[in-house]
């Protein structure tokens, strides 16, 4: 049976964060992404997943922060290395930082939370894609240290799981290999035994 759906999934690719251009998403597109991107399986309805905007003249103030904690790391950074961190969140006309914010809770382990905000940035993604804007989502260095995570708006607990890059595009994304969905799944043959 055809499914506009199906089609529409089997054919979602990202975009190369340079050419992702202006216009952005407007306020209301992007309340019906969040919106979308909540609308995901989240045991126990802890919400462990916020989303932080980075937009207008923050894409750059970030990126001379995360050029000062790159050189504070690693010592001086040659100009296009230092240019390239620079444009981090600018190259996009918007990003979506995907936060995981576990919750305390005797039930539900954190690894379960984590991966509710995976499914919360792939629900933004697709729900960007329908409303005709191209994807790119990337977490980076800065990603793994308290510094970078400080710099973007995170609380210690919380980490990243990926930071949507989101503009408009035009013609198709380039497509890349995929992998053979027959090699991805077998009949149950019972308990593992090692």
């Amino acid at each position: 049976m055809a499914s506009p759906i199906i089609d529409f999934l089997l054919t979602r690719n990202s975009v190369p964060i340079p050419e992702l251009k202006e216009p952005a998403p407007s306020d209301a597109d992007i309340a019906t992404m969040i919106a979308a991107a909540s609308r995901v399986p989240d045991h126990g309805r802890l919400e462990p997943w916020r989303f932080i905007l980075y937009r207008g003249e923050a894409r750059v103030e970030i990126g001379k922060k995360l050029a000062a904690l790159a050189a504070q790391r690693e010592g001086p950074l040659p100009e296009g290395r230092h240019n390239q961190e620079l444009a981090r969140f600018s190259r996009a006309p918007l990003v979506i930082g995907v936060v995981s914010s576990p919750k305390e809770n005797s039930k539900i382990p954190q690894w379960e939370m984590f991966l509710s905000g995976g499914m919360a940035a792939m629900n933004l993604m697709i729900s960007a894609n329908a409303l005709g804007y191209g994807t790119n989502m990337i977490s980076n260095w800065y990603s793994d240290v308290p510094e970078g995570r400080a710099i973007l708006g995170l609380a210690p607990h919380e980490r990243v799981v990926g930071f949507v890059h989101i503009g408009s595009y035009q013609g198709p994304a380039p497509e890349r290999p995929r992998p053979d969905p027959a090699r991805l799944y077998a009949d149950y043959a019972g308990p593992w035994v090692g």
